[in-house]
């Protein structure tokens, strides 16, 4: 357990002491997407859901949650977020919802979790919206696709 920085000598979990750290500009995005019936895509593309627009409600849910991941994760800093973005894309080849999330701080640690965060929300919000004309909803592929800052530099996704 060594090499895993939440994790103390006994491997008892830690929040990771970041005081000594300098305080850089930090930026990371995140992807994922959620698939469903085409029938639903195209009630959601068209602006039926019956609960409102679902891409603007989510935008604003995963905003909401990337500035509350150290509420959720519990070894999450909580930080000085200084952008989040989120956005969301309709796409016929899935079918489904493509979401990319953008977050950036300046300080001691990166904004990975943040970023995830806001694309997981996000997902679930446009899940939310839509369960109750598709239930088999499928939501995947969330990754870091970009983090950049901080001593372990610049991380870009294959």
């Amino acid at each position: 357990m060594s090499d895993l920085t939440h994790f103390d000598g006994q491997g008892h979990a830690h929040m990771v002491d970041v005081s000594d750290k300098d305080v850089t500009a930090r930026v990371a995005v995140a992807e994922g997407h959620i698939r469903m019936a085409p029938e639903t895509y195209d009630i959601i593309a068209e602006g039926r859901a019956k609960k409102g627009d679902v891409l603007s409600v989510a935008r604003l849910a995963g905003i909401m949650g990337a500035k509350k991941t150290p509420d959720l994760i519990p070894l999450c800093h909580p930080l000085p977020v200084t952008k989040v973005a989120v956005e969301l894309t309709l796409d016929p080849d899935l079918p489904g919802v493509r979401i990319e999330g953008t977050v950036k701080t300046t300080g001691q640690t990166g904004v990975e979790m943040e970023a995830l965060t806001a694309v997981s929300v996000a997902a679930l919000t446009v899940y939310d919206m839509a369960k109750a004309v598709d239930k088999a909803m499928e939501i995947g592929g969330i990754r870091v696709l970009l983090k950049d800052g901080g001593k372990s530099g610049r991380y870009k996704a294959q």
